[in-house]
């Protein structure tokens, strides 16, 4: 039987042209190495699974010449990774700095990753500081971190410090589309985007949730059903079908609504952040200008843009005051239940309480006028 990759290591970017969602740091890197203006010691700093490793090995194989899996073995000469996790001690460095003496015997550079770099000791940082600004001609070191605060500041003051971004949920939707494709599997767009979100801004978790889902499909289809339920993400039904019921002060449907979601097995504290989600979309999508911020396909957009027609600008602002009330004190409700859906009845009598003020308001008025 074949092994199977995981895609995360299937697809990984074999070049800088491959890498999805960080061009402000490949076209650097790419500038630089062009110009012979590269530096001796990098920071790559960013969230996880967007790229830094990946970077750091793209780079390494690039100045020296070595193509991508060739089986090149003097690449595996001149390129050291360290885990900063489990090598964090001062004699860890010491056998680091032991190694950098020697030059290449193949190739113009000797490339240091070190990954996870926050998690050396002081100790480790100030045995390494000498060497890290004063290297020889041949070494190159990249540190990669995903908690740059972390890292002291002399070692930052030595280094080239390339930021990594969260990669977009359509440029991760649209890597997605593009494995789906070559594996020949069938995938909705709408079951990529909920990936894309889940993800929150990482390739890697984006594609680990990929092959899950794929595995989890007898058919190998990704749908959003199969996504939802295997994600355990409330559907973007419930939270329409809800606002319907709110907006038409039909108090009772919301509750049997919320009532399904229990069952279901969700938190009501998850419910209350989904909710609030919802009804923030709802009010960007009152605005065309705006509306370019819902990042959800093109279906969901026209039914959030349909949906935030009916529903007005003080409804959903005075909506989302309740709810992250409700939200700050979900915790320390005895009864939280109850305490949600007396949430609900009160987001159910906002537009009651509307016509009863506007109705006071005038009547006011016309007392001021008739005096």
């Amino acid at each position: 039987m074949e092994n199977f990759v995981v895609s995360a290591r299937k697809y990984r970017p074999l070049g800088f042209e491959e890498v999805v969602g960080q061009s402000h740091i490949t076209t650097t890197l790419e500038n630089a190495i062009k110009t012979n203006h590269l530096g001796q010691a990098m920071l790559f700093c960013g969230p996880r699974g967007v790229g830094k490793t990946t970077c750091a090995r793209i780079l390494a194989r690039e100045i020296n010449g070595f193509e991508a899996e060739t089986g090149d073995s003097a690449s595996n000469f001149n390129i050291f990774e360290l885990d900063g996790a489990s090598n964090n001690s001062v004699e860890d460095i010491r056998n680091l700095i032991d190694q950098v003496r020697y030059p290449p015997q193949e190739g113009k550079y000797k490339v240091y990753i070190i990954d996870e770099v926050h998690m050396l000791s002081t100790q480790a940082f100030n045995a390494f500081l000498k060497t890290l600004e004063e290297p020889p001609s041949y070494a190159i070191f990249i540190l990669a971190t995903t908690e740059k605060h972390k890292v002291i500041p002399t070692i930052l003051s030595r280094c080239q410090i390339y930021d990594f971004n969260r990669i977009e949920i359509d440029e991760i939707v649209g890597q997605l589309q593009k494995i789906a494709k070559s594996q020949g599997v069938e995938a909705e767009e709408e079951a990529l985007h909920i990936i894309a979100q889940k993800a929150d801004g990482a390739m890697r978790d984006a594609l680990s949730m990929f092959d899950l889902i794929s595995t989890f499909s007898s058919d190998g289809k990704i749908t959003y059903e199969g996504t939802i339920d295997n994600l355990h993400i409330l559907d973007y039904d419930y939270y329409f079908k809800i606002t319907d019921a709110l907006l038409a002060e039909d108090m009772s449907t919301a509750l049997v609504l919320f009532d399904e979601i229990l069952k279901k097995g969700f938190e009501g504290s998850n419910f209350l952040i989904g909710l609030s989600a919802h009804f923030r979309d709802l009010l960007v999508s009152q605005n065309k200008e705006t509306l370019r911020l819902i990042e959800v396909s093109e279906n969901i957009r026209e039914r959030y843009s349909e949906q935030s027609s009916k529903a007005s600008p003080s409804f959903l602002l005075s909506g989302l005051n309740i709810l992250n009330q409700a939200e700050l004190s979900y915790k320390i409700s005895k009864n939280q239940r109850l305490h949600v859906e007396l949430c609900l009845m009160k987001l159910s009598h906002l537009n009651q309480a509307f016509t009863l003020a506007s109705s006071v308001d005038g009547a006011k008025k016309k007392v001021l006028m008739t005096v």
